[in-house]
């Protein structure tokens, strides 16, 4: 049998949890009170730099001061300038292969890569227009034996002294012209084949001993000779890859180092870390109006057949430099159309420097005037030190407008 508590002793158990419940909590909110985060002391801010009599003062320790990375300028000996250049064909040693005439390809005797001798055929076609040709020299031919026999009725005629000298004169004119008119013709159709039969068929031959770079032609393809030209691609191309021209693009400060004779390194990024040796052969005599570069063109060896034509590459060209001082690229900025460098004068000082730039290049500038070899150039963040002088510039003047 269950027995029921009493209602007061139920009470004052209610009452004594509740209480001890609430000391519970309060015991609680005192502990996390104790563990509160006290408030952490800021880091005094540094001082801003200062724009004083022209130059940019830092505080020492300002932060800035560890991305701004300053180099010493040295003086200018040798440089090596970096030019971009392309790999071709060398033209001197190249043929391109365009019909004659007018016919339909039969016949393709030669393919990518196959080396040929010249006079070798490379393709075949019929061409009524070759045939043509070919019955045009038939008939001077036949023209001139008939000559020849109306001369030789004249001369025995003019012996026996039936006919005028000049009816022999006529006749002696006449076979001449035949011979000449039948000399032509054979020559003609003997450039392009062969001149005793008219069989309409034409072989595109080679004219030099080569390779087969390029070919264009499909069988059964009509083909016309007004298809030719400098900008429609020829059938075939034929070449010696022994050896490539290099275009190289140069500006007009580096024409000195550049004259027929000279040589150069060439790297191609197929070949990483490797260098191929070159010497020019040839210098434009006119600048290019777009880039404002000039053509030069060199000739590197290839007797590996590794350099492919269309390759692009940098060529390296020595220069000697006894004048100016050479300083990174990334230290040079351009503004208000002109150059200028930020000097370090001591430690947390800065001061621009408008300066004359003798010659340019991706990696390494020379630097005719304005800067001394030893003084040192801010080239990490320039830009970013340039716009901060700038902003302080223009707030200076704008305080000192205010005040007159």
């Amino acid at each position: 049998m269950v027995q029921s508590i009493p209602a007061r002793l139920r009470t004052s158990r209610t009452t004594a949890g509740r209480g001890l419940l609430a000391l519970t909590l309060y015991a609680a909110a005192l502990l996390q009170g104790c563990h509160k985060p006290q408030p952490v002391a800021a880091e005094p801010e540094a001082a801003p730099p200062m724009l004083q009599a022209g130059q940019l003062h830092f505080a020492p320790g300002h932060p800035q001061l560890a991305l701004l990375t300053a180099t010493a300028a040295r003086r200018s000996q040798e440089l090596v300038v970096e030019l971009p250049a392309k790999l071709v064909w060398n033209e001197e040693r190249t043929q391109r292969v365009y019909p004659p005439f007018a016919g339909r390809v039969l016949a393709i005797r030669a393919d990518l890569g196959q080396a040929v001798k010249a006079g070798a055929p490379l393709a075949l076609l019929a061409s009524p227009d070759f045939g043509q040709a070919q019955a045009e020299t038939a008939k001077a031919h036949a023209g001139q034996e008939l000559a020849q026999q109306a001369l030789a009725r004249q001369r025995e005629l003019f012996q026996a002294g039936i006919v005028a000298r000049k009816d022999l004169e006529q006749a002696e004119a006449e076979a001449a012209t035949a011979r000449a008119e039948s000399a032509r013709a054979a020559a003609r159709t003997r450039l392009y084949g062969s001149a005793g039969a008219v069989n309409q068929q034409l072989a595109i031959t080679a004219s030099m001993d080569g390779v087969v770079v390029e070919r264009r032609l499909n069988p059964g393809q009509e083909l016309r000779p007004d298809q030719g030209g400098p900008d429609t691609p020829a059938l075939f191309v034929l070449t010696d890859p022994s050896s490539l021209w290099v275009q190289i693009d140069a500006r007009e400060s580096d024409l000195a180092s550049l004259r027929p004779g000279d040589g150069f390194t060439l790297q191609v990024p197929a070949y990483p870390g490797e260098s191929f040796t070159g010497r020019v052969t040839a210098t434009a005599d006119a600048i290019d109006p777009n880039t404002r570069t000039i053509k030069v063109r060199g000739l590197v060896p290839n007797a590996d057949r590794r350099l492919k034509a269309e390759m692009l590459a940098t060529a390296h060209i020595s220069q000697n430099r006894s004048s100016g001082v050479v300083v990174p690229a990334s230290a040079v900025v351009l503004g208000n159309n002109r150059h200028s460098v930020f000097v370090e004068r001591e430690a947390g000082v800065f001061e621009p420097r408008s300066v004359t730039l003798g010659h340019e290049g991706p990696r390494d500038v020379i630097i005719a005037s304005g800067l001394q070899a030893g003084e040192k150039v801010v080239t990490q963040n320039v830009l970013l030190l340039a716009r901060q002088f700038q902003a302080m510039a223009q707030d200076a003047a704008a305080k000192k407008d205010a005040q007159q």
